[in-house]
């Protein structure tokens, strides 16, 4: 596989029972597959430790701005997103295989945001909070509202319309 920043050929190391591709000697970026990096970005996960200090080529210049193709799936252009509510480091995500892409150095500034995933849930859920409990709020005040003027209406309708003028409700039939 090709690194998909600097065309290195990349290399395959194995770190307790997870399978990585490394840009050693380039870029010094890392490859996950779907839900890899879970398993090295908290700090007291140790397979992590191992991969702070891949060997990089420092002459070489990264353009960080550019948009990368996925190295498993052609063509397919990786989405570039902030990892945490705390916006501070950038991944490169595959739309398609949900691998990701991590920039060097990127690895160790995930593991040193959060202790453990559920402080990292919980940050998630404060920070979405703050983004829609508004817009929230107002949908269901409006949900509410609708529902109040529906069963006015069918009140309405119920009064003006009995039941027994309803088709298949009487012995005689519909009006």
């Amino acid at each position: 596989m090709k690194c998909p920043v600097c065309g290195n050929a990349m290399e395959e190391i194995g770190i307790e029972g997870i399978v990585l591709d490394v840009c050693k000697g380039g870029c010094g970026g890392i490859w996950f597959d779907g839900f890899e990096l879970q398993k090295v970005d908290e700090p007291f996960e140790s397979a992590g430790e191992k991969l702070l200090d891949i060997e990089k080529d420092e002459t070489l210049v990264i353009d960080h701005t550019k948009r990368h193709k996925c190295p498993k799936c052609d063509d397919m252009i990786m989405m570039r997103h902030f990892f945490s509510p705390k916006k501070q480091v950038q991944v490169d995500e595959c739309p398609n295989c949900a691998g990701i892409w991590l920039d060097a150095g990127e690895l160790s500034q995930i593991r040193n945001q959060f202790t453990s995933e559920k402080e990292r849930k919980k940050a998630a859920e404060h920070y979405f909070s703050e983004i829609f409990d508004v817009e929230l709020e107002k949908m269901r005040a409006e949900s509410q509202a609708n529902n109040k003027k529906a069963k006015k209406i069918a009140g309405i309708f119920r009064f003006i319309c009995p039941s027994y003028y309803i088709p298949g409700k009487q012995d005689w039939g519909a009006f």
